[in-house]
């Protein structure tokens, strides 16, 4: 594999430095730009590896080049016995925040951070891609001491943080209709987002945990869980909004666009049910005295969300205790001000409640008031009038979706 020295270079003028990350594919260094002095990440793998991934991840990165919040891609080539890619060097992902955190992210946090993650997969089905694997490893925030510090980012997770991690991370964020089955397009994207929107708020989903003798059972434990998760229960104690986001995009058929700009007003709407404004500042911004995640931190070992505060076993062990005593630890002023989750049965609305509860008046566009009926009437989630689950999975369907899919969407 690649060795660090203070000789190494790629690419004629890009210097290699220390090893901050690997995976079961390759290695990943910090490096600099010899012409700009710029920090880098210099991604190495072998060119005989079982499926050599670098040489499209740069292709994805050149096709997103003015897409706000991708990492800039500025080489790929092939050295000795590996393939090398330059990109840009960022902070830490969302995954290692929400655990330096405490694994639970305030509503103010939240919202600030699902407006950019849902303009940055908004930005790669622009450019007719799709993501397809939502997850908050894959989501990183940027360099810190720089004025992109808090600025997210959407990356490709050819070198996993954690190992050992694909069904389970996959799984507990991916859509029903994946679970299914199903083609994928730009709603299923979406969906895993609002998925990790109450991972983050919530600090574990309700198909967390979930046992099972094969990987296949599972994976299928899993699916029929979220199935059977009423959206207005995966939702309880948190604005409305959010149970208005999940319902909206699984009722979207298979190629309908997505209303991008009513999905980030949805987020806007929940910042202004806790009286809270959308000033920039993250819960990971109070960790250490205030001083921000990176203050008692090694950042070299810390950037690119390859950074591992704690020894595996005793990140294991911080992270079960976090869990399983999270409602004993003290609750920030957002939670307190939007309500947390709790385990009492909430009341199904009838039609004529829905259209009378207080809420319901102070909704005005279209969408919401749909998603509001659609929340509250139906106690679960599939498949019910104008859900895009109750489509048919026929022969004839799936050939048609992958037409569609063929002709307007390839994968990032």
């Amino acid at each position: 594999m690649a060795q660090s020295n203070s000789s190494s270079r790629v690419g004629v003028h890009y210097k290699v430095g220390s090893k901050i990350g690997e995976g079961s594919f390759g290695i990943i260094f910090e490096g600099i730009n010899l012409l700009n002095n710029q920090q880098v990440a210099i991604k190495f793998e072998p060119r005989k590896c079982e499926a050599p991934q670098l040489r499209d991840e740069y292709r994805s990165y050149r096709i997103l080049n003015d897409v706000p919040g991708v990492p800039k891609a500025y080489f790929f080539g092939q050295e000795g016995v590996h393939n090398i890619l330059v990109i840009d060097l960022l902070g830490p992902s969302l995954e290692d925040l929400f655990d330096w955190c405490g694994r639970r992210f305030s509503v103010k946090t939240v919202v600030q951070v699902a407006k950019q993650m849902i303009q940055r997969v908004q930005g790669i089905h622009e450019h007719n891609m799709i993501y397809r694997d939502v997850k908050p490893d894959n989501f990183l925030i940027g360099k810190p001491d720089t004025p992109e510090a808090n600025q997210v980012y959407v990356t490709k997770s050819h070198i996993p943080y954690r190992e050992k991690k694909a069904l389970s991370g996959t799984a507990r964020y991916m859509s029903i209709n994946t679970h299914l089955g199903r083609e994928q397009s730009r709603r299923d994207d979406l969906e895993s987002l609002g998925h990790v929107f109450m991972y983050f708020l919530r600090g574990s989903l309700p198909w967390q945990g979930l046992k099972a003798p094969t990987n296949k059972q599972k994976y299928e434990r899993i699916g029929m869980k979220k199935q059977s998760t009423p959206v207005n229960e995966l939702c309880q104690g948190f604005p409305i909004q959010f149970a208005q986001y999940l319902t909206y995009v699984r009722n979207l058929r298979f190629d309908e666009e997505p209303d991008y700009d009513y999905l980030v007003g949805l987020m806007d709407k929940a910042l202004q049910s806790i009286d809270a404004t959308e000033d920039g500042h993250f819960d990971w911004m109070d960790l250490n005295g205030g001083r921000g995640w990176d203050a008692a931190l090694n950042k070299k070992a810390n950037l690119h969300g390859y950074g591992n505060p704690h020894p595996p076993q005793q990140r294991r062990k911080a992270n079960n205790t976090n869990v399983t005593n999270i409602s004993k630890r003290p609750s920030g002023q957002d939670k307190l001000a939007a309500g947390l989750p709790n385990n009492s049965s909430q009341q199904r609305l009838t039609k004529s409640q829905s259209l009378n509860h207080p809420n319901y008046n102070s909704i005005t566009d279209e969408h919401s008031r749909k998603a509001y009926r659609q929340t509250n009437q139906h106690g679960h989630n599939h498949p019910v009038a104008g859900d895009g689950h109750s489509e048919t999975s026929s022969f004839e369907e799936r050939r048609k979706n992958q037409s569609w899919l063929r002709r307007n969407c390839c994968c990032f």
